[in-house]
């Protein structure tokens, strides 16, 4: 018995191939467990493929996962169906057309559903409470639709065509350990169904979401260092504590000039008899110091020279008590000039014409292209050299061990003969033309997987969103390039052999991918 382990990537499912598996499903199963993980479905666990938990008895996965255990047993139909219902205690339809299996099962999952009643005894003897114990019955070539009663959905039972969606819903449901096992119950566990797998390293397991910690070991509590940090609050500075929150506005000019208007006392008439005194009425000093700032000059309107001198001459004409007013009305003059000037030049910079809006630029319209009169319309495009990481299944696993130097991806919206279709390209170009055909074998193989289709990952499909299961295929190779395509129909269900969705990929081949 030989093993592989295939690298999916920290928290998803990791494969490690044992044995062949038994179904023709089987490889539709694999290829559903290596997708799981991809997106924002990360699963985490070890997928023992081929593993024979009764002896001489293998089955296509046991997925030992951080809480509880799933088996996966495949059941191969006749045919494919639409519609496929599937009680676990009575006889199954698909179609409407009864299946049955052998003499005397009462549906083709009967000898399953024992295969799994003594998996579940073995891994409850070698495990004891190694959780939740569930068991997925994989069911192909093809079934769209699969019905089962609730009273059977309540139980540990799905029956399933195996898909990613698929196979993430029924992990949800059926491992529901309250707290995930450790990464040595983990060990034990593998060891005890898998002697020949490759020995796990920890940091792998605690990546695949195992704890460190078993249930009876101590948990080691790391509380947050600044939760036992005091709150502070901020106080004002004593040093400015007279300060205001906000600076007050300076006032406006105009106001401080009429305060010494208000606070200037009544003029005295002088006595009829005496004459003005003319060197008093001679010095014009304030006025000439109008050239000061407005504030300057307010705070030194009021002169202090008439002020001093009442006392010594208390006989001043009216030429000498009205100088301080006129001073201020030549200061008040100046200052609405000032403000006419400046509301002057706003009003002329207001009334300048705004520059013309420049014209919003629409998005391109989507470009199209016609092969063969088949009309493709571009929805999606990008291109880098992360190869592993946009595919899935044998692909994927292919890319991890041969780097390749660039992948373009694109996606189409197609009619073909009146009905919508959804295509997905893919260009993986390599450094040698040996790695390029040693990669198209690898994608070639029904159920290997295949590349994420671009406009799905970054939501750029409109309406419906395409879903790429039993898409028609079709591949090339031209020198290091390999081109990957897949045609469904929108809504589907879709089939590869359908003569339209063929006849579309054919026609796909030759459209240009740019990324």
């Amino acid at each position: 018995m030989c093993s592989e382990t295939d690298e999916m990537g920290r928290g998803s499912v990791r494969l490690v191939r044992l044995a062949q598996q038994p179904s023709r499903v089987a490889e539709d199963v694999r290829a559903a467990l290596a997708s799981l993980g991809r997106g924002s479905n990360v699963v985490g666990g070890i997928a023992l493929v081929g593993a024979s938990p009764v002896e001489g008895r293998p089955v296509e996965a046991v997925v030992v996962m951080p809480k509880g255990v799933l088996i996966v047993i495949g059941v191969d139909l006749p045919d494919p169906a639409l519609k496929l219902e599937a009680p676990l205690g009575g006889p199954w339809k698909a179609d409407g057309w009864p299946l049955v299996h052998g003499d005397t099962s009462i549906n083709p999952a009967t000898d399953a559903l024992s295969l799994s009643a003594a998996c579940t005894h073995k891994i409850a003897d070698v495990a004891p409470g190694a959780g939740p114990i569930g068991t997925i019955i994989a069911v192909g070539p093809y079934v769209e639709t699969v019905d089962q009663p609730p009273a059977d959905l309540a139980g540990s039972v799905r029956v399933l065509y195996p898909t990613a969606t698929t196979m993430l819903a029924a992990t949800v449901s059926l491992a529901t350990a309250a707290r995930p096992r450790s990464v040595q119950q983990a060990r034990d566990l593998i060891a005890a169904l898998a002697p020949d797998a490759p020995p796990m390293p920890e940091e792998m397991l605690l990546g695949e979401g195992f704890s460190a910690y078993s249930d009876d070991e101590p948990t080691v509590v790391r509380e947050n260092p600044l939760v036992a940090i005091a709150p502070t609050v901020p106080v004002q500075h004593p040093g400015k504590g007279k300060r205001p929150a906000k600076p007050a506005a300076p006032p406006a000019p105009p106001v401080e000039p009429a305060k010494p208007v208000q606070s200037a006392p009544p003029a005295r008439p002088a006595p009829p008899a005496q004459p003005p005194r003319q060197a008093v009425a001679a010095k014009p000093a304030p006025p000439v110091r109008q050239a000061q700032p407005p504030a300057a000059t307010a705070a030194a309107a009021p002169t202090p020279a008439p002020a001093e001198s009442a006392p010594k001459k208390p006989h001043q004409s009216k030429t000498v008590k009205w100088l301080p007013l006129a001073a201020i009305g030549l200061l008040v003059v100046l200052l609405i000039a000032a403000i006419s000037v400046a509301s002057g030049g706003d009003d002329t910079a207001s009334t300048q014409s705004p520059p013309p809006p420049t014209p919003a630029t629409s998005p391109p319209p989507p470009s199209s292209s016609a092969v063969e009169n088949i009309q493709f319309t571009s929805r999606a495009s990008a291109a880098d050299q992360k190869c592993a990481s946009h595919a899935y299944g044998d692909v994927q696993s292919s890319l991890q061990q041969t780097s390749c130097s660039a992948v373009k991806r694109a996606s189409f919206a197609s009619s073909v003969d009146g009905r919508a279709a959804a295509v997905t390209i893919a260009v993986v170009e390599f450094p040698n033309t040996e790695q390029a055909t040693a990669f198209k074998a690898a994608a070639d193989n029904p159920g290997g997987g295949g590349i994420l289709d671009v406009a799905t990952e970054t939501n750029q499909w409109q309406g419906d969103v395409p879903v790429f299961e039993g898409a028609a295929y079709q591949s090339s190779l031209d020198g290091k390039a390999v081109r990957l395509i897949q045609v469904v129909w929108v809504p589907g269900p879709s089939t590869p052999d359908d003569p339209g969705l063929v006849r579309a990929a054919k026609a796909a081949l030759e459209l240009p991918v740019n990324g």
